[in-house]
C-alpha cells in the first residue's frame, strides 16, 4: 500500500505515524508557569536529536482529543522545562500526568510525584524519576495549527546513584527499567527484552566479504 500524506486527513496521519514509529521514549516534562504553579505532563513526540551541543526535541501537538497543553505556554513564558524519562514504576503516574488537569493544579502534588529543586533552571525535576535533564530552550517552530516543536538545550542532569559508573561515565540502561510508546492511545513496551548488535567497521566488513568471494 502506498499513502500519499498530501491528500490523507489529519488523523489518519497521526495515527499512521505513531503506529509505525515505535518505540518512542517517553518525556515526562515539568514547567512552571508565570504564576509560579508546577505542570508536568507526557509527550512521546520526543528525542535526543544532538550531542555538541547537547539537545533534545518535543512536539507539542494539538488533536481533537488532545487540546493545548499548558507546557508550551510555560516554555514560551520561561524559557525552561524539565524531561524526566518514565520508568515502569512511575508510569501509572505518568499516566495521570496525561489528564486534563485545570491550569492551577499541580500534577506533581495529585499523582503523589516528588518535585525537587533543580539546580539551573527554576522548573522541579522529579524524584522518582530514574534520570531527569534540566533544558533551556533554544529555538520554537510554530508548525500546523497550534502545533510546536521545542529545541532545548541540556544544561544540567539528574540521575540515580545506582544507575551510572561515575568513573566510566557508563549508564547501565537496562536497570533503568524505562519504558516506550507504542501504537494507540493506551499501549506501552518495556526495554527489558534488548539485544547486542555492535557496530561494525568497513575494513573488517570488507575484509570478510572478500574472504568469501575467494579474493
Amino acid at each position: 500500500m502506498d499513502l500519499d500524506f498530501r491528500t490523507l486527513p489529519r488523523m489518519d496521519r497521526y495515527k499512521l505515524l505513531v503506529s509505525s514509529i515505535v518505540p518512542r521514549p517517553i518525556a515526562l516534562v515539568t514547567t512552571l508557569s508565570k504564576e509560579g504553579v508546577v505542570n508536568a505532563a507526557p509527550f512521546s513526540f520526543f528525542n535526543a536529536v544532538s550531542a555538541e551541543p547537547p539537545l533534545v526535541v518535543l512536539g507539542l501537538e494539538v488533536t481533537d482529543y488532545a487540546p493545548r497543553k499548558d507546557t508550551g505556554d510555560n516554555i514560551r513564558d520561561t524559557g525552561e522545562f524539565v524531561v524526566s524519562l518514565v520508568s515502569e514504576e512511575i508510569a501509572p503516574q505518568m499516566n495521570l500526568c496525561a489528564m486534563d488537569f485545570p491550569a492551577d493544579e499541580d500534577e506533581l502534588a495529585e499523582t503523589g510525584l516528588t518535585p525537587m529543586p533543580s539546580t539551573v533552571v527554576k522548573a522541579p525535576w522529579i524524584k522518582e524519576s530514574p534520570v531527569s535533564f534540566e533544558c533551556k530552550r533554544m529555538a520554537t517552530m510554530e508548525v500546523g495549527t497550534g502545533n510546536r516543536v521545542v529545541v532545548g538545550e541540556v544544561v544540567y542532569m539528574h540521575i540515580a546513584d545506582q544507575f551510572v559508573d561515575q568513573e566510566k561515565m557508563y549508564v547501565d540502561a537496562p536497570a533503568m527499567k524505562l519504558i516506550g510508546r507504542m501504537h494507540g492511545r493506551g499501549w506501552y513496551v518495556r526495554t527489558a527484552d534488548a539485544f547486542d548488535m555492535p557496530r561494525i567497521a568497513y575494513a573488517d566488513w570488507a575484509a570478510e566479504r572478500d574472504k568469501k568471494r575467494g579474493a
